[in-house]
């Protein structure tokens, strides 16, 4: 039985799709929405951060956007969606949910979506003693997916890790990203991962920064895409790189001039060498902005070519942040599952007329969770089965489910899941 289980586990599923780009961006938004005794209404006006944003999101066009330190309040949230993205004819973009589940911190983190390419999955919240860790997972939506049936999934780590150079701060900002990687590890989650946001790190042999690109299991590691690692602290050898601060005076912006490398996007060894069908294009990786001449001075400051006047302004205005853009490439052949090594299978009849019948394969006995969501990534059906052989048989009510494209998910005690798609006729 174990070797029939084996054979059945051990498919490839693949599927043909016409070449296209993803662009990615992170920027800290600098208290957006948010007013205290420094960022104030005259300082940091919501009307003038929007005006600003704007500018940036029309320059960049991001097919995925994700921004630090958006006011802890859901309508604000939908505010920027509206007011920055969705402006002047635009109506693509779509958020994900909201997340504090720490309630005493003020800033939460948000990403945006290009819906005619990527489509909303998952959403996982992690907790942490500063601000949540949000891992939101997306799926490419190819012109021709109704044909196909098949995608490639995207995940995106979104971390405001704690600030301060103290030995306190770098303690936490530490156990942060120790919370991160054991989430990952413990629950063996590998495949398209990038992990990005406002570090607030001085050099990679900070403890915090270790804990993702050397983790103990190195199946996990993140990577840095310019290879650029180093005390990049009031450091000329980086000047490149350096994100914070476009200001030299101090407001509700902090001062100190173009100094620091806070901002970054990581990238898994899966995005690096393209294996599961995105993969970073080389030289795309952009701190937007710097032109390399701003060494410990304000953004602003003499000329900077590197974009449009319109734009350095509308950078400076909007935050001591500067926001960090790369581009992945999605490969014409990309699947859902391409081969599934894990100890479980589900077999069924595709296309599905009325309910689906299905069987479950495993190798031991345990719990699993069966859920179907639409394209749009709304859960339609959930089901626990307790498995007490290797063989289980089951049905799942779609008999009332339009026709389509829906994606079946299968996960273990230990978070481990497939996901395959079915046609409803």
């Amino acid at each position: 039985m174990k070797q029939l289980i084996i054979a059945v586990i051990l498919l490839i599923s693949t599927a043909t799709f016409s070449q296209d780009t993803i662009r990615m961006m992170q920027y800290n938004l600098l208290n957006y929405g948010v007013y205290d005794s420094y960022c104030t209404t005259a300082n940091n006006n919501l009307s003038m951060k929007d005006s600003c944003l704007r500018t940036i999101i029309k320059y960049i066009k991001p097919d995925i956007f994700t921004a630090n330190e958006i006011d802890a309040n859901v309508t604000i949230h939908k505010h920027l969606l509206d007011s920055c993205l969705n402006v002047d004819g635009i109506t693509y973009y779509k958020k994900c949910s909201y997340s504090n589940l720490n309630t005493t911190s003020t800033l939460t983190n948000q990403l945006f979506y290009n819906s005619n390419k990527l489509c909303f999955f998952s959403q996982v919240n992690l907790s942490t003693s500063v601000r949540d860790i949000n891992i939101y997972t997306l799926y490419y939506k190819a012109a021709d997916l109704s044909n196909t049936h098949d995608t490639a999934f995207i995940t995106r780590i979104v971390v405001d890790l704690k600030a301060g150079s103290a030995a306190s701060d770098e303690s936490e900002r530490a156990t942060e990203t120790n919370t991160l990687m054991g989430y990952i590890i413990a629950n063996g989650i590998k495949g398209n991962y990038a992990v990005g946001g406002d570090f607030n790190v001085y050099s990679n042999t900070e403890t915090c920064f270790q804990n993702l690109i050397n983790p103990s299991d190195t199946n996990f590691r993140f990577n840095d895409p310019v290879n650029m690692l180093g005390d990049w602290h009031d450091n000329s050898q980086y000047v490149n790189l350096h994100s914070q601060s476009t200001h030299t005076s101090s407001g509700c912006a902090a001062s100190g001039g173009l100094d620091d490398r806070f901002d970054f996007i990581l990238i898994s060894n899966y995005l690096k060498t393209g294996s599961k069908h995105f993969q970073y294009i080389p030289g795309s990786y952009t701190t937007v902005g710097q032109d390399g001449n701003h060494f410990n001075q304000a953004l602003n400051s003499g000329t900077n070519s590197s974009a449009p006047d319109s734009v350095i302004r509308a950078l400076y205005n909007m935050s001591d942040h500067l926001p960090i853009t790369l581009e992945f490439r999605v490969d014409q052949t990309v699947g859902i599952h391409d081969i599934n090594t894990l100890p479980f299978n589900l077999v069924f009849k595709n296309p599905v007329n009325g309910n689906m019948d299905l069987t479950l394969l495993t190798s031991g006995k345990g719990k699993f969770i069966l859920t179907i969501t639409n394209l749009l990534g709304q859960q339609l059906f959930s089901k626990m089965i307790d498995a007490v052989g290797s063989i289980v048989n089951a049905t799942l009510p779609t008999s009332n489910f339009n026709k389509g494209i829906y994606l079946l998910k299968l996960t273990d005690a230990k978070n481990n899941s497939i996901v395959k798609k079915f046609v409803k006729e």
